[in-house]
């Protein structure tokens, strides 16, 4: 039905599933689908020629605007902290307050260096942060039709929504949820505003958001992109969902977690850094074959 769902990167536990949601998606007509994704890892590249590409966390950790006592703590808490984060064998329950613990002495460690809201976009210029190939199809083409792109993200929004203008596709249709900075009348970081967004409280985020998804109640059809397993939850704040087709970017570790993504994910896309078969589902779900 759509070739790229042939591609070698793509896995699907019930193909006859993803087709059959897939029609009736396309059936219901692009005005009532919206989407909703994560930003690191599955918007953005995981890596690029072999190198490891940086989350909205890493852009601002291996900044200029860090001191570089403050990069050694941040580095110690990623070796301390990631393993767990991607460690299969750890129930989400153990994960949670750990992960809590980890953005919470990270975004106290932001804090205290001061840093300068009007430096913030030479720091992504400067990065290596790249959107996924086939990005600008991505953003203009849910655009062009009007459908809404729904980002929840435990990054840090000023950084991401800074990472989405540098690449020219910050459109009215996308919408954020994430950890914003709140900084002082000069200008100078002082806190984080709001409730604290991690891994696994996307969930209570889109809740949260039900006046936003209110707005949405007119558009059933969710196509959901991730890259972890406490992304699955992001829709949860939609009401009366008719359809879902759930995409997961396996980047990272893909033996141990591939068959519980399988179980989680409709299509599972291994090591995979384009967006071409996100692309080519849209395509198909706004009738442009």
């Amino acid at each position: 039905m759509i070739p790229e769902l042939s591609n070698p990167s793509v896995f699907m536990k019930d193909p006859q599933k993803v087709q059959e949601t897939l029609q009736s998606m396309q059936k219901a007509g692009s005005n009532t689908l919206q989407v909703i994704s994560d930003f690191d890892m599955t918007l953005t590249r995981f890596a690029y020629n072999g190198k490891r590409c940086p989350t909205s966390h890493n852009i601002l950790d291996k900044s200029q605007l860090i001191s570089d006592d403050g990069k050694q703590e941040l580095e110690n808490l990623l070796n301390t902290y990631y393993p767990i984060e991607i460690d299969s064998t750890r129930s989400i329950d153990e994960k949670l307050p750990l992960m809590v613990e980890w953005w919470t002495k990270a975004h106290e460690l932001l804090v205290q260096q001061k840093i300068k809201k009007d430096l913030l976009a030479a720091a992504v210029g400067e990065s290596d942060a790249m959107l996924r190939e086939g990005y600008q199809l991505f953003f203009d083409h849910l655009h062009g039709h009007s459908i809404p792109l729904l980002i929840f993200s435990a990054g840090i929004g000023d950084i991401l929504e800074e990472v989405i203008r540098q690449a020219g596709v910050f459109h009215p249709n996308v919408k954020v949820f994430s950890n914003y900075m709140d900084f002082d009348e000069s200008g100078v970081l002082k806190a984080f505003k709001g409730e604290l967004i991690h891994i696994y409280n996307k969930r209570e985020g889109a809740l949260l958001n039900t006046g936003h998804f209110q707005e949405l109640r007119t558009r059933p059809n969710v196509l959901l992109l991730g890259d972890s397993l406490g992304d699955l939850n992001m829709a949860d704040g939609v009401q009366d969902i008719e359809n879902i087709l759930k995409i997961g970017f396996l980047n990272d570790k893909v033996e141990e977690r591939k068959q519980s993504y399988l179980d989680s994910y409709d299509i599972v896309l291994v090591k995979d850094e384009t967006l071409e078969v996100s692309n080519a589902l849209l395509l198909y779900l706004t009738g442009n074959k």
